[in-house]
């Protein structure tokens, strides 16, 4: 991509800095965010870029320095007070950007809904034209009179993307927004980009996937610390950029081969929906397989079967040799079958636990004895989980939600591994992890797959190349390919994600 001619700064930061008691998150920043340009914001977990992203928003003020738009000082007081200047976020957390208990009509209207004449001058009768509008901004088919809750995070991210491009932004800050999405969908995403740029839009993307980096961004610069560590021009250095970013250089993936063992878990003719082809799957022990397919693919769904979530529509399971179908989750972790589902906010953390009470919880009876918890074991083996992680934070008894995202992901694996896994089931581990944690968390994935099968869902290729042994694709509730390892490049995985000639359905969700 070529480096897009210099424009004029629409917003500038000069010496900002931002502390939490005596925790200085951002020292003495001065950065410039120019129309017309996508900058990249690269940093570690915990080096302050959802501070920066959150003062830039209007969610926190600064307590030094200066923002300016278009050369002159503000001061936000609010995200609206952010909004009437032109500066819409999209933030990391799903859950913070939509509004459960509405349908995905309502969720699309919100910013319309709450506006000063919005619910003065709605008509019900209008509202599905104006969401189906919205939608169409990134060329969304959704089910607009469907509770929101329906829809997948995926799903529930472009709905949250196309509310923010309604409001014409003049600054849209994306904090990774490619996190749940397959690279057929971040493609779309990157193609919308493309044209803001071409408005003079200014885009402030954050993101852990160097691949979107390498494709959208005019310049990035890092932060380490909550200090800038440093700047690059497109095409950018990825690897002296990632250097920068954790004050040393990080070494290619290598995979040494595990060794496979028995069956552990087996599909037979087995559909997931009626509509579904039907297909075979073998989860060997010992081994690592990476599951990955386009929005809306069915990847979750197979898992949820496996965990006794949902219903499958015909087929046969097999564990350890024995037909088995979980009826509830209790059934599937009583069995060693266990999951750690997409969305950790909504599904795999309670508000106000510790990182130990979170890591614990599906296993607190293996700590008991005669109805009461051995806290000196359980404490042991949670000091065991957080040394074997590199699990970084305040402690064991702090909340879980004071931890970075990247050190929240290896809490949530740390969790399953405390328990004796017959299947281990992990959708998208490295969701919004900088990349040393994705190594860890893939490292120790790998370092513990003796004596279970692992089943791996990423929506990224990069990230299945990295982790498995073999790759499964997903397609309309079925697996239609299967991919060793071995030489296997990331073009041929995406060859395998839509097929020959889609159907017009298929072509909508593409």
């Amino acid at each position: 991509m070529s480096v897009q001619p210099a424009s004029t700064a629409f917003l500038r930061l000069a010496g900002v800095g931002k502390s939490f008691a005596e925790n200085r998150v951002l020292v003495d920043l001065d950065l410039e965010i120019r129309s017309g340009e996508v900058l990249a914001l690269l940093g570690a977990n915990g080096a302050g870029k959802s501070t920066l992203v959150k003062i830039i928003a209007g969610s926190h003020g600064h307590d030094a320095g200066q923002l300016l738009i278009d050369g002159e000082a503000v001061r936000f007081a609010s995200p609206h007070d952010a909004r009437r200047h032109g500066i819409v976020a999209v933030h990391q957390q799903v859950e913070q950007g939509v509004v459960p208990g509405l349908s995905v009509a309502e969720n699309l209207l919100l910013d319309e809904l709450c506006g000063a004449s919005g619910a003065l001058f709605f008509r019900p009768g209008n509202a599905l034209k104006r969401a189906a509008e919205i939608a169409a901004g990134l060329q969304l088919n959704l089910p607009l009179q469907a509770p929101i809750e329906t829809l997948g995070t995926a799903e529930r991210q472009l709905v949250i993307l196309s509310r923010a491009l309604a409001l014409k932004p003049r600054l849209l800050i994306l904090d990774e927004p490619t996190a749940s999405l397959s690279t057929v969908e971040a493609e779309r995403l990157f193609q919308l980009i493309d044209h803001l740029r071409e408005r003079g839009v200014a885009i402030l993307y954050i993101s852990h996937r160097l691949s979107d980096l390498q494709r959208v961004a005019d310049r990035a610069l890092v932060l380490r610390d909550g200090r800038l560590a440093g700047e690059f021009a497109a095409p950018l250095d990825l690897a002296a950029a990632v250097e920068s970013m954790l004050g040393a250089a990080l070494g290619e993936v290598k995979l040494q081969p595990l060794e496979r063992g028995e069956t552990v878990l087996a599909l037979r003719d087995w559909q997931l929906e009626a509509h579904s082809a039907a297909f075979d799957l073998d989860l060997h022990e010992g081994e690592v397989v990476a599951l990955t397919g386009l929005l809306g693919a069915g990847k979750s769904e197979i898992a949820e079967v496996l965990f006794g979530l949902r219903r499958h529509h015909t087929g046969s399971i097999r564990l350890d040799g024995r037909d088995w179908l979980p009826r509830t989750p209790r059934e599937a972790i009583a069995a060693g079958v266990f999951f750690a589902a997409e969305d950790r906010a909504r599904n795999s953390r309670v508000p106000g636990f510790s990182v130990r009470a979170s890591m614990t919880l599906p296993f607190l009876r293996s700590f008991s004895r005669f109805g009461f918890i051995d806290h000196k074991a359980e404490r042991a083996r949670v000091a065991e989980q957080i040394e074997a992680l590199g699990i970084k934070g305040p402690g064991a008894e702090h909340p879980l939600e004071l931890l970075s995202g990247g050190n929240q992901q290896k809490v949530i694996l740390a969790r399953w591994l405390l328990g004796q896994g017959r299947v281990l089931i992990l959708d998208e581990p490295f969701q919004g992890v900088d990349v040393r944690a994705r190594r860890d968390i893939g490292q120790r994935i790998r370092a513990s797959a003796a004596g279970r099968a692992t089943l791996v869902i990423c929506s990224d290729p990069d990230e299945a190349l990295e982790i498995a042994d073999r790759i499964l694709v997903v397609r309309d509730g079925a697996v239609v390919a299967e991919l060793p390892r071995h030489d296997l490049q990331r073009s041929e995985i995406v060859a395998h994600l839509t097929p020959s000639n889609p159907s017009r359905q298929e072509m909508a969700r593409i």
